[in-house]
């Protein structure tokens, strides 16, 4: 009998199922005004009333996150981003056109001229692999190489820069598991922006 659950096309589109979350009573206006900046023209979108999922080329996807919550961010409320990207997923392949798009980055120049100081986390998950450890440190490693200040968390790696390197942090490590071989890799971030409550990254309470 078939497993419909594991139906695998081998796709190599990549995505992301994100919420932003901006700490105001403008929500709707801050979200909004976000989308309407963003060019997402080279990625597929559908918005649920639990989150948005992007899904394309590696670099469009990253393109499209990053400048979402840069813009959202820029506002000067509080801002966090939520997201799990993915590829590789057994199954994917509504969207698999959008892999014929070229390289160039709609939303690069204008998330260029976006200075924002943020903190954010991640956690790396190689599926498919039997020595993920290392393939994971490898990538913390790389990170650090980042203008990115890299810390230890329980759970997770914790990140703290501006806004644009720590996104292009995570779009590499992506990028170089990719690379490696991982049939399947997932990566989870969270990342805030003007928190009121800034907390000392050397502290393990």
């Amino acid at each position: 009998m078939n497993n419909p659950f594991h139906t695998c096309h081998n796709s190599r589109i990549a995505g992301c199922d994100f919420a932003i979350y901006p700490m105001t009573d403008q929500f709707v206006d801050v979200i909004t005004t976000a989308l309407k900046e963003v060019d997402t023209s080279k990625v597929w979108v559908k918005t649920t009333d639990v989150g948005t999922c992007v899904r394309g080329k590696i670099t469009h996807v990253f393109d499209v996150t990053k400048a979402l919550f840069l813009h959202a961010a820029q506002t000067g409320y509080h801002v966090v981003f939520s997201g799990t990207y993915s590829i590789g997923c057994p199954g994917d392949s509504d969207g698999d056109v959008f892999l014929a798009e070229d390289d160039r980055r709609l939303n690069e120049a204008e998330s260029k001229k976006i200075k924002q100081e943020v903190a954010g986390k991640f956690s790396l998950y190689p599926l498919g692999g039997g020595d993920y450890m290392n393939l994971i440190y490898d990538q913390i490693e790389a990170m650090k190489k980042q203008n990115i200040r890299v810390s230890s968390i329980h759970y997770a790696t914790r990140l703290d820069g501006d806004g644009k390197d720590v996104f292009n942090g995570l779009e590499q490590v992506f990028v170089n598991m990719e690379h490696s071989g991982s049939s399947h890799t997932v990566m989870t971030t969270t990342i805030s922006a003007n928190s009121p409550s800034k907390k000392d990254v050397n502290s393990d309470d």
